[in-house]
């Protein structure tokens, strides 16, 4: 009877080891790997958490800034050396931009309704315009289509201001000027949207399309049920990032009725009215940055979660 020395693994009756399949001991030498700690020391841990602290620090700092800035009353607000924090905070800044903004010949109201319509129009359809058209250059193949995407990734190289001539001659052309569409259809069309949504869709399995075509499922039942839930952490981005811009759009170039107008405009209307309302342009700051960070606040656990529990692959 033979038997082997310093052997862990399963044996036989007689003592003989069992040889096991090599998918079987390559699970257990990645298990193993797993449960090995890392090998990094107490000051290798202490100074990337104290790198990780001063990065929180450095990008919490203009938020923490603004919002003291804006409960500080007008003495402190020009008080040299500047202080960060308020020594006798007040809401004043807050209330005093409530009468001024009820002081408008336009409900502040209206202006408030303008930008969020704006928002939610604008976002929802660089959502849905991206998303489909992201799936159809992702998943099939047809003539033009590496064509088109070469076109709009050029279209990311372009900022704005390059743009702006173009698109209001084009704006103009089809009568939209002086209408919510003038800003609404520029951001559904936003390239950035339909590039980040087909990096995200290619890496989707096309056997997962197929198996659901061969159960029955019709094409726009596979976008809305399979594809666009596996790519959540793609648009939620898109969502981030329209709601930001939508919500800081002036759109001052394309809009002329005041009561069009939006909600930043008016506010920045009362920043531009001079040292006596230095204290209201601090408030007016917070009042317009809330929004993004509420949906980014909100969206990014979802972005996250999403992220680490997705990874299909072929």
């Amino acid at each position: 009877m033979t038997t082997v020395k310093h052997y862990k693994g399963p044996v036989r009756a007689d003592g003989t080891p069992i040889e096991l399949p090599k998918k079987v001991l390559r699970l257990q030498q990645t298990a193993k790997a797993k449960n090995k700690k890392p090998n990094r020391s107490r000051l290798g841990d202490f100074l990337i958490y104290s790198l990780l602290a001063l990065v929180a620090c450095a990008m919490a700092f203009p938020l923490v800034f603004a919002i003291c800035s804006s409960l500080k009353p007008l003495d402190e607000l020009f008080r040299f050396p500047p202080t960060l924090f308020p020594r006798q905070p007040t809401f004043d800044n807050f209330s005093d931009l409530l009468v001024t903004m009820g002081q408008s010949w336009v409900p502040f109201s209206r202006y408030i309704s303008n930008t969020v319509f704006i928002t939610v129009i604008g976002t929802f359809g660089n959502v849905i315009i991206g998303s489909l058209a992201a799936y159809v250059l992702a998943k099939y193949n047809f003539p033009l289509g590496k064509p088109f995407f070469n076109l709009v990734v050029t279209a990311l190289m372009f900022n704005g201001y390059v743009t702006a001539i173009p698109n209001y001659l084009l704006m103009t052309k089809i009568n939209i000027v002086d209408t919510y569409w003038a800003i609404v259809l520029p951001a559904v069309a936003a390239p950035m949207g339909m590039f980040l949504m087909k990096q995200f869709m290619e890496g989707l399995p096309m056997a997962l399309i197929e198996s659901a075509k061969i159960d029955g499922a019709k094409e726009m039942r596979i976008f809305w049920q399979i594809v666009m839930p596996n790519v959540k952490p793609a648009w939620l981005t898109m969502i981030i990032f329209s709601v930001q811009s939508l919500w800081n759009a002036k759109a001052s170039t394309v809009i002329y009725s005041e009561a069009k107008k939006t909600l930043v405009y008016a506010l920045q209307q009362i920043q531009a009215g001079g040292i006596a309302r230095t204290g209201q342009a601090a408030a007016v700051t917070v009042v317009v940055m809330l929004v993004p960070i509420a949906t980014f606040v909100l969206s990014q656990s979802q972005i996250l979660e999403t992220m680490a529990t997705s990874g299909l692959k072929d």
